[in-house]
């Protein structure tokens, strides 16, 4: 079968040295094997030129090891499908987001977002509001990849202005999210900022991942940190 074909192929390619350095960063995600992201990513993409059947099996598959749940994730935006299609492999996808990681590289591969926007959008809006970590990341780090654009950034800031969750990568996604948005939208990101409605925990981490950014004005830094 494919999917365990595809299993010995990423036991193969399993490094210790990484795996040690994915873990630390991966914390209460278990059986990390320690497979770098091209290699994955060129093993998606293989699978996504299958038969539809086959690759299909294998989204249907239950992952074990973290890679194989990454795997799923690039497959789903790699195979060459209908946007409206697609939308139901996402759905099906996003309850079994369990980490960070497997959240943004998911994201990152849907790029179906950018020449479909409006379906796109009007298909995360209900993720925003689900009380689920992982779902409501989903839905921020999806406006922060694709939607920090002229038509869409007004809405965006309102949306994000309303995320109210305690868990800790809800926050980390809503300040990453603003902080890409005051270096994409400075203006209508600061006036944002000067009225916002963030808990102070997201507030201060958003100013924090503003002043680590390369593309933020030293003045604009100066004035966060009076901001705190």
């Amino acid at each position: 079968m494919l999917f365990d074909e595809i299993r010995q192929e990423i036991l193969a390619l399993a490094e210790n040295d990484y795996k040690e350095f994915s873990a630390a960063l991966l914390p209460g995600v278990e059986y990390v094997l320690g497979v770098r992201l091209p290699q994955l990513r060129e093993i998606a993409k293989r699978i996504a030129k299958l038969e539809p059947n086959q690759w299909q099996a294998y989204l249907e598959a239950e992952p074990y090891y973290f890679e194989e749940r990454m795997l799923q994730g690039m497959i789903i935006g790699a195979v060459k499908v209908p946007d409206e299609e697609r939308l139901r492999y996402i759905a099906e996808f996003v309850p079994k987001i369990n980490s960070w990681s497997v959240c943004d590289s998911f994201c990152s591969g849907l790029k179906f977002a950018k020449k479909n926007p409006e379906l796109a959008w009007k298909f995360i809006q209900p993720y925003l509001q689900s009380g689920e970590e992982y779902s409501i990341r989903f839905a921020v780090v999806m406006m922060l990849n694709y939607y920090l654009t002229d038509d869409y950034i007004d809405r965006v800031l309102a949306l994000l202005d309303t995320v109210n969750h305690e868990a800790y990568y809800v926050k980390m996604a809503v300040a990453w999210a603003l902080a890409t948005a005051l270096a994409k939208q400075p203006d209508k990101t600061w006036a944002y900022f000067q009225q916002h409605h963030l808990d102070a925990d997201t507030w201060r981490k958003t100013i924090q991942k503003c002043i680590e950014s390369h593309r933020i004005s030293e003045e604009q830094k100066h004035l966060l940190r009076e901001m705190r």
